[in-house]
């Protein structure tokens, strides 16, 4: 039982080494602090020599988080040879502001966008317009490429796994290139949903979104605001360790690489990496799937 378990080890790691084509791309968020800015600076720099298909910068529905997300959008078009894409959404813009910004951006040779319709602010009114209605604005204003998100265990305020589904649909039929999937532990959850996509004539990438884990606690709150489902044996991982930051290092690491690993197998060529401004993870898991500097 061991060896045969040894030889699906090395089948396993042998396919990784032979594997070509594989794309990654990597999303950041505008920092708020000098300290911060350091930190996502050495990171770009770091990941840079990866050549990520693409490079998101999240984006907040104030004005203050929006503008630094020009910013930095704007820094990695001047100092590096990086593809930005910046994330927009419909909360707290009207469609003239957003095809004021979309030109802005085209102008500035941004030309791929991450479209999301955004998170309603507590106490207010559905806007009654989503992701798919900014898709179709972008796509009138220009031909840019767009990713937008796809939620394997379904997006919290769907009615249903069907209606989540349609709703996918509505965006790739709008224009969208890709779809970039929320950060999730259960495998199969995911490759269960990448069948009904297919299945449901969603002809696009649907692209595994990993989250290298450090901070289980804050793992555990995205988790929890998102409706991911924390499998047991993630829990058993990083029990004991809070305390213990280099341990839980280590520890995500190894149970992100083995997800690629897996994924890579099932035939996944292109990985999104939440790096939450720091590089090293990533990093890591790129190295064991080959993605290298110079490679």
């Amino acid at each position: 039982m061991a060896f045969h378990h040894a030889q699906q080890v090395e089948a396993l790691n042998e396919r990784l080494s032979s594997l070509k084509d594989i794309n990654v791309s990597f999303e950041f968020f505008p920092p708020n602090s000098p300290a911060m800015e350091e930190t996502l600076w050495g990171s770009i720099e770091r990941l840079a020599p990866l050549k990520p298909k693409f490079v998101s910068v999240t984006y907040g529905a104030n004005s203050g988080v929006r503008d630094r997300t020009h910013k930095v959008i704007e820094r990695i078009h001047a100092e590096t040879e990086l593809q930005a894409a910046p994330h927009l959404t419909l909360v707290d813009a009207s469609n003239d502001e957003l095809r004021e910004l979309a030109r802005q951006y085209w102008a500035q040779g941004v030309r791929h966008i991450v479209a999301l319709r955004g998170d309603v602010p507590a106490g207010q009114p559905n806007p009654n317009r989503y992701a798919a209605d900014l898709v179709k604005l972008l796509k009138e204003e220009h031909d840019f490429e767009i990713s937008v998100a796809a939620y394997p265990e379904v997006h919290p305020e769907a009615t249903s796994a069907q209606s989540d589904l349609v709703n996918l649909k509505r965006k790739v039929d709008a224009g969208a290139n890709r779809a970039i999937s929320q950060f999730f532990f259960d495998i199969d959850a995911y490759l269960r949903y990448r069948d009904r996509c297919a299945a449901a004539g969603i002809d696009v990438e649907i692209v595994p979104g990993i989250l290298p884990v450090t901070n289980y606690q804050q793992l555990l709150k995205f988790s929890d605001f998102a409706k991911i489902r924390v499998p047991n044996w993630l829990h058993h991982m990083f029990d004991g360790l809070d305390d213990d930051p280099a341990t839980r290092k280590l520890v995500g690491a190894n149970v992100a690489i083995e997800m690629a690993k897996v994924l890579a197998k099932e035939g996944v060529n292109d990985f999104h990496f939440y790096t939450l401004n720091r590089a090293e993870m990533s990093y890591a898991i790129c190295h064991a799937l080959g993605v290298r500097p110079g490679v």
